[in-house]
């Protein structure tokens, strides 16, 4: 049995006047989603509980099939992960995003999408000035970078109760009571000070400025924790798995779940991704593994910047390059299932995540249709097949007509 499992991040939304009523799903052209439906059944499920931060870290852990109740510890030890950056007993991760402020105001969650080696740039000066054996920055993709606290056997001053807002929570909103807060707090603030003053006069914000581009005016820390310890997936689950992402949270948990990291040429983490080569990838990975799982980050990009046209449009490609390929590729290999769902909403409104039920499309050997012909929100909210813990739905997925 092969599986596949195709997420279009955020894509879960609100009916749009732009779209005369419709969802972005609805709008979508989406025949290859349409047919996954028709084929097996559709239903919803909630990923992230009420007592967590509807975040991309806690919806995935759920997707995945690990309860985020008991596993979750924060976002950027899974990153950590996928930079192969070890963390210690008492060693603490935190996310170091670039980010663009303008008078008290979060611009800009990406700093205008800073490219990479501008964004390490930034990072070397930041461990250059403010690094030390206990803090050690290091660089990531694009705005993404990391911020590790070692503890060299002393108390860290963190705790679970220590309080980061994602940046991508605060856009066009004003940030002042948004710093961080509780213990360990006042380090976290001194280091987003301290960062202003650097980034100032940079040569690289200099040049991003004469090039009418956004500057990066300082780091935001947030989604901080220590590594978490999850059973391997073969273990749980009996099936080896391969992620492809250009995002290093899916790379992280790829790892700590013992799962192959698929690299594609082209995969950005933003809508202008190469669709195509992450569908080529997909395809030939069927012969290595068990199960592959494709993760696109545009639809949540599209979301974040409030974007209607791009949502659909990167919908459509998901569609096209990514989803039809794979379920063709998996009839013809024999016995399969394949799974299309999205992690959490993210509402163009709000250009946040948020809490609530997202719709998922599941078919394939044993899965008896329900008669469902389309894929979007509200046939899933019509739907009988729910999952009130989203985590249970991998089993589902698996294992056949039974839930663990």
């Amino acid at each position: 049995m092969k599986y596949a499992i195709v997420i279009p991040d955020g894509c879960a939304d609100e009916p749009q006047e732009s779209l005369a009523g419709r969802t972005p799903l609805q709008a979508a052209n989406l025949p290859a989603m349409d047919a996954v439906a028709a084929a097996g059944v559709v239903g919803r499920a909630n990923n992230v509980p009420e007592s967590l931060p509807p975040g991309s870290d806690v919806a995935n852990l759920s997707l995945l099939g690990y309860n985020p109740l008991e596993h979750f510890t924060g976002r950027a030890p899974l990153e950590a992960a996928a930079q192969g950056i070890a963390l210690g007993p008492g060693d603490w991760a935190v996310r170091c995003n670039l980010v663009t402020i303008e008078d008290q105001v979060m611009r800009d969650f990406t700093a205008g999408h800073i490219g990479s080696k501008e964004a390490a740039a930034l990072i070397a000066t930041l461990q250059e000035r403010l690094g030390s054996d206990t803090l050690q920055f290091y660089p990531g993709v694009s705005y993404r970078n990391l911020l590790v606290y070692r503890a060299a056997g002393a108390p860290a001053p963190f705790t679970p109760d220590t309080r980061t807002t994602p940046p991508h929570d605060l856009t066009d909103r004003p940030v002042l009571d948004d710093y961080p807060r509780g213990p360990g707090s006042g380090l976290l603030n001194q280091l987003m000070s301290d960062s202003v003053a650097l980034f100032a006069d940079h040569p690289v914000n200099a040049a991003r400025r004469k090039q009418g581009e956004l500057p990066a005016t300082n780091v935001w820390l947030w989604g901080l924790g220590s590594t978490p310890r999850l059973k391997p997936f073969a273990d749980r689950y009996g099936k080896q798995g391969a992620m492809i992402t250009a995002v290093d949270l899916l790379r992280g948990l790829a790892v700590l779940l013992g799962w192959r990291r698929i690299d594609v040429p082209g995969a950005t983490g933003y809508t202008d991704t190469d669709y195509a080569a992450k569908g080529r990838y997909a395809v030939a990975a069927l012969d290595d593994v068990d199960l592959v799982c494709v993760h696109v980050e545009a639809t949540d990009e599209a979301s974040h910047e409030g974007d209607v046209e791009a949502k659909v449009k990167a919908l459509e490609e998901i569609d096209r390059n990514i989803v039809g390929p794979l379920h063709v590729a998996l009839k013809a290999r024999g016995d399969y299932r394949i799974l299309v769902t999205p992690d959490h909403p993210t509402p163009l409104r709000t250009k946040t995540h948020s809490h609530g039920y997202v719709p998922f499309a599941l078919a394939g050997t044993g899965i008896e249709p329900d008669g469902a012909t389309a894929y979007d929100d509200p046939t899933a909210a019509g739907s009988n097949l729910v999952f009130e813990e989203g985590f249970k739905l991998m089993g589902y997925f698996l294992g056949g007509k039974t839930v663990q």
